[in-house]
């Protein structure tokens, strides 16, 4: 008695053997389809090919919702969905500028929303800290000229993250220059 195969879920490489298979034509019909499908593919085409006045808007947008919902209107917050903004960028295109402007924009989304709330989820708290960790390493590796506004940004929502009680000292001194990175 033959012992059953096992079916596997297909990977990359079944995918890459089929598209091989595609003339242009197909492989361009294939793209269209997957732009038609969703509006986060057509974000991911426009940021990868630089198509738009603003690529980063669309990313902004996602993190603007989940992190500063409309309260009247009953949202919830994501943490999730707001970080994947950020990662759906750096897939596309990952540009340093625009992640740590995208990095900062969450921090301080996350720091209005908590002021004007008076948030006290403790994992809201800890994504934001988080966040604002990677947001200083990020602006403290670019060049003066991109880094200066973003790390004043940062700058500005440190009361917030302090009154909640975020550890972010440390931050602070790489925000500074005292710490691990640099000017």
């Amino acid at each position: 008695m033959k012992a059953k195969r096992k079916k596997t879920a297909p990977t990359w490489n079944d995918v890459k053997a089929r598209l091989a298979e595609f003339e242009r034509s197909g492989l361009l019909g294939l793209v269209q389809d997957l732009y038609a499908a969703s509006k986060d593919n057509q974000n991911f085409l426009h940021a990868r090919f630089g198509l738009g006045s603003d690529i980063l808007k669309p990313y902004q947008a996602v993190i603007d919702r989940w992190l500063y919902p409309d309260m009247y209107k009953n949202f919830d917050t994501s943490v999730a969905k707001a970080k994947r903004a950020v990662a759906d960028y750096t897939k596309a295109i990952g540009q340093p500028e625009g992640m740590a402007e995208l990095m900062v924009f969450y921090c301080e989304r996350a720091a209005s929303f908590c002021d004007k709330y008076g948030v006290q989820d403790e994992s809201y708290h800890s994504a934001m800290a988080r966040m604002f960790d990677r947001a200083a390493k990020v602006v403290m590796q670019l060049a003066p000229a991109d880094r200066d506004a973003l790390r004043d940004r940062l700058y500005a929502v440190l009361p917030v993250y302090i009154n909640f009680g975020l550890d972010v000292i440390d931050d602070l001194d790489v925000l500074v220059g005292g710490g691990e990175i640099d000017d």
